[in-house]
């Protein structure tokens, strides 16, 4: 494990407690990706956490860059948070490791504002296949790295449904999380229904 992980599964660990369950995927011609799983957050306990581990390793680059810079660049790492024991979310962890992998495998930088689609539903039965990047900053902070490495952030991943994704992609990540605002909803439900976009 590089030095860079080290310290993110550090900061991890100070803020979350230990991870009670790990797991790793390696793609071809990337490197690999684990997803640390901390069960208990929440005011209530009650929620689970899903953390990549991996995707920090190397900075993000511009995919139209001549050059990709080895050390510059804005790194991240994936969060999701969902309600415990309303659906099988472990099976995410496919899906997470698959977004953490989008920078290597396809030339992307994953940003706040940004959407993320997998294709196929984040968990079986859920009724999201893609996720809205929020910012960062509020449940784990920033790690800063020495320089000149950009620091590494924790992006959390709020699930969309299609109908959702589709108005976003119009109106804007803003204008969504208005909504989802305005309505009430519950973002770590795991079964939620879309917000009325009416």
């Amino acid at each position: 494990m590089s030095d860079v992980l080290e310290l993110v599964e550090a900061r991890l660990r100070t803020t979350l407690g230990e991870p009670d369950a790990r797991a790793a995927v390696t793609f071809l011609g990337t490197d690999r990706i684990e997803v640390l799983r901390f069960l208990g957050g929440g005011p209530d306990g009650d929620l689970v956490r899903y953390v990549t581990l991996g995707m920090s390793d190397r900075p993000m680059t511009d995919p139209t860059a001549v050059l990709a810079d080895p050390v510059r660049g804005p790194r991240a790492e994936l969060v999701l948070s969902v309600r415990a024991g309303r659906a099988d979310t472990d099976k995410a962890l496919r899906a997470l490791a698959v977004l953490a992998a989008s920078p290597q495998v396809e030339g992307v930088i994953v940003a706040p504002g940004a959407s993320l689609d997998v294709g196929e539903p984040l968990w079986p039965g859920a009724p999201f296949t893609s996720v809205l990047v929020a910012e960062s900053g509020g449940l784990i902070e920033d790690l800063e790295l020495d320089a000149p490495l950009d620091p590494v952030r924790f992006l959390p991943l709020l699930p969309m449904t299609p109908n959702e994704a589709a108005w976003k992609r119009v109106h804007g990540a803003e204008a969504l999380q208005e909504r989802w605002l305005k309505d009430g909803t519950d973002l770590r439900d795991p079964l939620r229904t879309g917000v009325s976009l009416t």
